[in-house]
């Protein structure tokens, strides 16, 4: 311990120190960084994201939503009202709030200790009161807070990460729903074909003009038909549930006013053009990768600067004996690095090797996952162009033929009915092309913004905490 005879100077040391502290304080934001996840919504979605922190933001988007639901409801408006009313992304927005809550404490210097001591005998005691503060504390803060800030970041990305998963999810949904119930509609046309169908047969039947075998295959083909009408309503309900989870509405919102038929397939596809890099670029598994690989690189700064001191304590201290006056002083207090030094910085640049494989897989994956996608959707769209465009009318020029043939007696009833089943598989199978399309349409954008949607969070939780950076 060495004294410093002034109490003046102690008291300048307190003060100093405080000045310090004061000025070192950070400060949260007012939108707790939500303004840049809404910004990359509305760049790569075009719809908004909220965040409802409060009742009159939640009453305000419970009003945009049920607006949305007045009216029949669009691919964009489903993924908007996911955004708006989904429970569980907004309480993934809470990271937020807890990231910049430790990028906030990272930037303020730790509070100090106050040390008490009293000793006596033979005739004698001493008074000794203590004031310390981390010096490396104070000097290490811009590396802490510089870590915190990449955590934050983080947050941001994987806070983005969810919003955009949920209207993709929300896109998916739709689209699922509305194949569904054109799909249902379909089918009970079908089945008021097959109807006719065998009334038509029962009647040739009973005046000898068809035989029992011919009865029982229209009879058999209703009894189908009829079945797969009762699995299209069953897959129809379950896919407009699962929409209504995705929406996060319930009640009389729940009866969602969903169109007959899914979008027409546009005009030209997507390019392929430089796909590899805009995902590189804008993928936020690869951008949080990035972000854990910069962590990293402080944590590795840090724990070198602290690998033979981690902790340095230094303030004012007072010593009083009896009948003697009051001496004023400071004390310093090192920790003596005898063990862990090296295992420190082996451990930290383990992390750091680890890190940088880690983006290196990620960016492989990204790149092998696009191509992918893109070529599911180019597949998708040209085979439901090549049904809508060849099929589909080969089809129907067959059915007007035969149609125009059995008009003129030259062929029969049972010919007709069979080109009938055939149109019908035809019909179902460009419906399945056309929903197929939208889904790969759907995966396509995904693949080019989240990836694998889990894997954010465990990216985010990579990333070293100011905390415990340069531990042991």
């Amino acid at each position: 311990m060495f004294f410093i005879p002034s109490r003046k100077r102690f008291r300048a040391v307190v003060a100093g120190v405080g000045v310090i502290a004061l000025s070192g304080c950070a400060t949260f934001s007012d939108d707790g960084g939500f303004s840049s996840v809404a910004g990359e919504t509305q760049q790569h979605l075009g719809v908004k994201a909220g965040w409802q922190r409060d009742e009159q933001s939640r009453e305000a988007a419970r009003g945009e939503v049920a607006k949305l639901l007045e009216g029949t409801l669009s691919a964009d408006a489903a993924m908007q009202i996911a955004l708006l009313n989904n429970a569980r992304l907004q309480a993934e927005y809470a990271n937020l709030g807890l990231s910049e809550a430790d990028l906030v404490q990272a930037g303020r210097i730790p509070n100090p200790g106050f040390s008490f001591g009293k000793t006596s005998g033979g005739g004698a005691q001493e008074i000794e009161r203590g004031l310390h503060f981390s010096l490396l504390a104070i000097l290490t803060i811009p590396i802490r807070s510089g870590i915190e800030t990449r955590r934050f970041e983080a947050a941001k990305l994987a806070a983005a990460a969810a919003t955009v998963e949920t209207a993709l999810a929300a896109r998916s949904a739709y689209f699922e729903a509305v194949s569904a119930r054109e799909g249902t509609a379909y089918f009970r046309q079908v089945v008021d074909s097959a109807e006719a169908s065998r009334e038509l047969m029962a009647k040739m039947a009973r005046v000898g003009n068809s035989s029992r075998l011919d009865l029982a295959r229209e009879q058999l083909f209703h009894a189908e038909t009829s079945a797969a009408l009762a699995r299209a309503m069953q897959q129809e309900n379950a896919a407009k549930e699962a929409l209504v989870r995705k929406l996060g509405v319930w009640g009389p919102q729940a009866n969602l006013q969903l169109p007959e038929r899914l979008p027409e397939l546009p005009t030209t596809p997507s390019a392929a053009d430089n796909i590899e890099q805009t995902a590189i670029a804008q993928r936020f598994d690869v951008r949080q990768a990035r972000q854990a690989l910069a962590g990293m690189s402080s944590n590795l700064d840090l724990t070198q600067v602290t690998r033979f001191i981690s902790v340095i304590e230094a303030g004012p201290a007072q010593v009083r004996d009896r009948g003697e006056p009051i001496r004023d002083g400071y004390e310093i207090a090192l920790e003596i690095p005898l063990y862990g030094g090296g295992v420190k910085l082996a451990r930290a640049e383990a992390m750091h090797l680890q890190a940088l494989e880690r983006l290196r897989a990620t960016a492989t994956d990204a790149r092998s996952g696009v191509r992918q996608a893109y070529t599911s959707y180019r597949t998708a769209y040209d085979l439901a162009k090549h049904y809508r465009d060849e099929i589909v009318p080969l089809r129907k020029r067959i059915s007007d033929e035969q149609l125009l043939r059995y008009s003129g007696m030259l062929i029969s009833v049972f010919e007709l009915i069979a080109d009938s089943r055939a149109q019908t598989t035809t019909i179902s199978d460009y419906l399945s092309a056309l929903r197929e399309f939208w889904l790969a349409d759907t995966a396509l954008k995904a693949s080019m913004l989240i990836g694998n949607g889990p894997a954010m969070s465990a990216s985010a939780a990579s990333l070293p905490g100011a905390g415990n950076a340069g531990g042991h």
